[in-house]
């Protein structure tokens, strides 16, 4: 839960290769095209749902783009 002086909530740390971290970043941007962090919204939209949490849905995701090919 964000502190009273904070709008924002505590910052987590998560393991994933550059490419897809950069990549879910663009894809992200699509989606969610303002904001500080577009990644978080889709984050916290996924853990919801993965919780089954009442009225939770999967996150909406951005049509094809250059981030749906895997990089070599």
């Amino acid at each position: 839960m964000p502190s009273e002086d904070s709008e924002y909530d505590t910052p987590r740390r998560v393991r994933m290769p550059d490419d897809e971290w950069d990549a879910f970043l663009d894809a992200a941007k699509q989606v969610h095209p303002d904001g500080r962090s577009p990644r978080g919204p889709v984050l916290r939209e996924f853990i919801r749902w993965y919780l089954r949490r009442p009225g939770a849905r999967l996150p909406e995701r951005p049509p094809a783009g250059p981030w749906s090919t895997p990089s070599e």
